[in-house]
């Protein structure tokens, strides 16, 4: 949530820095501004709303400057106005912030007692303030950050313009990504790769405390304590800008439904070596898959309805015990957790608050910890101590579709390779798995063609107040993850039941033409589900089924029928074909409602605050 743009350089920064917060819309926001050093100083120019508001405010000749900062603010103290906008201004300080300041009021209180005033109702105006105090101290922009940062507990990403010194820009991290963009003649920060790639590919990580100093010439870095100077090698994207924009589609969660096949071939491909799942690429050796007692999975949202999946997936091959955890639950819950266990994380963003925080508590109980994330440097991978990476490319909008389903791909492949170095399967189960594995991307490909009945049945949908989700077992898991789409884009009252739980109170929920969303894709538990749909067709339900090919639903359990591709050979590879329709039937009813599908309200794309 929230974005960090700055550009020192030799092009007008009000355009770069506009162009880059575009490219950040989709980690929400209710406000945007930018500051910018000009012939006639630092000026800033900040609004509420969306950053068209911004963009109207500035007009059609926009201020002219080559270096500056931009934000878009996600609230957290303070309500979005243009006051609590950022930048934030004291004295000779105009900074912006990501992230959480926890003490913010005891810094307050220190600061009020020494006659400043606030004008707005932010901790990002706290920093702002107690920076400037430091600053008119040491009189030297890095002695005064380094004094600042001993103050400050939480999370944060900070973006720094010092009035006396233009054309620089200062910036520091702890919790809360933040990258420098290297470039010819010019120099950027960014929370995301997004927001430079039109300037440049390589950039910088910059670690927890140290502080980044750019202009158009340089880009330093100071290490936490002392003045020295920290040597990195650049790291390089390998995303292309193209992947960052729409192409003619209507929305990004559209076309990223349909990039799932290319992201499924990019993660598994360079995983399999000669018919068998090989980690070596990752530097993930198989000593570090052998030889524990459980897993543990540890996740929120999206990232967590994959963990299920794969719970599901290492308990059936391997015949590990294996538990699925809310990240935000399991960092409070004093987990029985230690040496002999392998904790996983997952995160698109590898940046999420709640995940990182379990990521090290799980280290400092000694457990074995890998990170199943989709940003290369995040925090999260680089603090596990391996991390398998997924190829999905950037994922704009909010809600998760393709990240969701390498997540999935990549619990197939570490369930075959435990499964092998457990000892519950051969080589040669091993390769016939493969084999059906490498087919997975034709598979979903087949399954986009279900497109035109999932518009048809959105449509069918469109007015319900409430929509109801289930499933049994891996179907459960999709569920939850269908009954979540709808949720987050629609703003659809909706939920997800194990179906043999329908019976224990659920029921009592099901009226006339009350939809439900049946998953039934496993012939073991098929008529099972069939008895379920008939007890909420009984009750005057309108029921749509996802199932097999081939799969005898009679008529009087379901209205509607989406049947899965013939390539779906393989039931325990059916989720990845399931949650294709799911998706898209969230999305058309999104649409058809009017909704903002890649921007959903108050919600972020990265969560980096509790």
């Amino acid at each position: 949530m929230c974005g960090i743009i700055g550009y020192s350089g030799k092009l007008q920064a009000a355009n770069v820095l506009l162009e880059g917060l575009r490219n950040l819309e989709y980690r929400g926001y209710d406000s945007a501004g930018i500051s910018l050093f000009t012939k006639s100083g630092l000026k800033t120019y900040k609004a509420q709303g969306r950053l068209s508001q911004l963009e109207a405010l500035l007009g059609e000749n926009l201020p002219e400057g080559q270096c500056g900062i931009g934000h878009t603010r996600w609230a957290t103290h303070g309500a979005p106005s243009n006051v609590n906008a950022h930048p934030h201004a004291s004295g000779s300080i105009t900074l912006v912030h990501n992230g959480i300041l926890e003490n913010y009021m005891e810094l307050k209180e220190v600061l009020l007692k020494k006659g400043r005033v606030f004008a707005s109702q932010t901790d990002t105006e706290v920093i702002a303030q107690w920076l400037d105090e430091e600053y008119q101290q040491a009189h030297e922009p890095i002695k005064a950050i380094r004094k600042t940062l001993k103050a400050l507990k939480g999370s944060y990403a900070l973006g720094i313009l010092f009035a006396e010194h233009p054309g620089v820009i200062y910036a520091v991290r702890k919790d809360s990504p933040l990258i420098i963009g290297l470039g010819q003649g010019e120099n950027l920060i960014a929370s995301d790769i997004t927001a430079i790639l039109t300037y440049t590919r390589d950039y910088l990580l910059v670690e927890e405390n140290e502080i980044a100093m750019i202009t158009p010439e340089q880009a330093k870095i100071y290490s936490p304590e002392g003045e020295q100077l920290v040597k990195r090698e650049p790291c390089r994207a390998d995303w292309d800008i193209g992947a960052a924009q729409k192409g003619g589609y209507a929305h990004f969660m559209r076309k990223e439904i349909d990039e799932q096949p290319h992201a499924l071939e990019a993660t598994i491909s360079p995983r399999v070596n000669n018919g068998q799942i090989d980690f070596s690429v990752d530097h993930v050796e198989d000593a570090f898959l052998s030889n524990f007692h459980s897993v543990q999975i540890v996740a929120c949202g999206t990232a967590m309805h994959a963990g299920m999946i794969g719970k599901h997936l290492i308990e059936s091959l391997a015949r590990i015990p294996v538990s699925v955890n809310i990240a935000s639950e399991y960092r409070y819950s004093n987990p029985i957790v230690g040496k002999d266990d392998l904790v996983i994380i997952v995160s698109q963003s590898g940046e999420t608050a709640d995940t990182l925080a379990a990521l090290r508590l799980a280290k400092l109980h000694g457990a074995r910890t890998l990170a199943i994330v989709n940003v290369v440097g995040s925090s999260i991978a680089r603090e596990a101590e391996r991390v398998l990476y997924t190829y999905a490319g950037p994922e704009i909008a909010v809600a998760s579709t393709k990240a969701y389903s390498v997540q999935t791909a990549m619990f197939y492949l570490l369930a075959l390779r435990i499964a092998y170095l457990s000892g519950n399967m051969d080589t040669d189960k091993i390769f016939r798995y493969v084999e059906k594995i490498q087919a997975i991307s034709q598979m979903v490909k087949d399954s986009l063609k279900t497109a035109p009945i999932c518009k048809e049945i959105a449509a069918d949908l469109v007015d319900s107040s409430d929509l109801f989700y289930i499933g049994r077992g891996l179907d459960y898991c999709l569920s939850l993850e269908g009954s979540l789409k709808l949720k987050e884009i629609s703003y659809l009252h909706s939920e997800a039941y194990a179906a043999g739980e329908l019976k224990h109170g659920t029921i009592s929920l099901i009226t006339e033409k009350v939809p439900v969303i049946a998953v039934a894709t496993q012939s073991s538990i098929l008529e099972k589900m069939i008895s379920n749909m008939r007890e909420v067709k009984a009750r005057g339900g309108f029921v749509v089924v996802i199932c097999q090919a081939g799969s005898n639903i009679p008529e009087d359990a379901a209205d509607r029928v989406i049947y899965l591709p013939d390539s779906v050979k393989d039931e325990l590879l059916a989720p990845l074909a399931a949650i294709v329709p799911l998706q898209l039937i969230a999305y058309e009813i999104a649409s058809l409602r009017g909704c903002d599908v890649d921007k959903p309200r108050n919600l972020a794309k990265s969560v980096t605050v509790e």
